[in-house]
């Protein structure tokens, strides 16, 4: 009897090991631990996460994984509830996207422009062209190799509206052509192949030097490149990692790091890659 209330209350104390220890709520902590950021390939390829995650992460514990596709590849992550956050350019897209019930607490972080770079010999000529769309339809005219990201991104997006602007539709040229791929790589290619493209200044200036390909046309108003973090929203998808979320929406518009996007890319390229815009409305960007 004696041997049996032993092996009894060694069980006993196996058990309780097995509930404090247990697999699912250790898991469950694991993952609200972690948190999934959907994003645009520019703040991937201009190294500003690769600044700013490492401080997050230390300062609050939290693990982020970071997804780096177009702006219309991140919020369809976030309509179906695979991202917990997301950091996109794209600000008509967004505004739907919220307006639809799929994000909250969309807020400004920063903005650059885009740019329209071409072969040093510009066939097209569009150097010094103060309009974006002027220069496109020159190109269009001329029949110079234009590349689009065809991606749905941002950087997409705001191609078409200068190609709509310009009233029209590239779309099955033979000299124009879509790569599918993000911002770093679809530079690449238009260096490869000395084509035309549209493309945010930070990725450019990080990528400029294996490039050979000189900003033509710049300044355009239409150009502004403005950034937001949005929040996907809990109520639609009650699995996301909501409080993960808030916490990196509230460090990117924070002082502190507003700070280090002010600066970041001035050592390097004479200037930055990025305008801190927190304290800021859309209204007082054009939007």
């Amino acid at each position: 009897m004696e041997r049996l209330r032993r092996f009894i209350g060694i069980l006993g104390v196996v058990a309780a090991l097995v509930l404090f220890m247990g697999v699912p709520s250790g898991m469950a902590a694991d993952v609200q631990k972690n948190i999934i950021l959907a994003t645009t390939t520019s703040t991937q390829d201009t190294g500003l996460l690769d600044t700013l995650i490492p401080i997050f992460e230390k300062k609050t514990g939290y693990f982020v994984k970071t997804i780096a596709v177009g702006s219309g590849q991140a919020m369809t992550m976030g309509q179906k509830g695979e991202a917990d956050v997301l950091l996109v350019h794209s600000p008509d897209a967004e505004k739907k996207f919220v307006d639809e019930g799929y994000g909250i607490n969309r807020r400004l972080v920063m903005h650059n422009d885009f740019v329209i770079i071409g072969p040093a010999d510009d066939p097209a000529k569009i150097k010094g062209e103060k309009s974006a769309s002027g220069a496109f339809k020159t190109i269009a005219q001329s029949g110079s190799l234009f590349m689009s990201r065809g991606d749905n991104s941002g950087t997409h997006s705001k191609e078409k509206a200068v190609w709509k602007a310009a009233k029209l539709n590239p779309e099955g040229q033979k000299w124009y052509q879509q790569t599918g791929l993000g911002m770093g790589q679809t530079l690449s290619v238009s260096a490869e192949k000395k084509a035309y493209t549209l493309t945010d200044r930070g990725t450019y200036l990080a990528l400029q030097k294996n490039l050979g390909l000189p900003i033509l046309v710049e300044g355009d108003p239409v150009l502004l490149n403005i950034y937001h973090v949005i929040q996907v929203n809990p109520e639609k998808w009650p699995k996301v990692n909501a409080e993960g979320a808030k916490a990196f929406a509230d460090f990117m518009v924070s002082k502190d790091t507003q700070k280090i996007i002010k600066t970041f890319g001035v050592d390097k390229y004479g200037s930055p890659l990025f305008f801190p815009d927190a304290k800021k409305k859309d209204k007082d960007l054009g939007l």
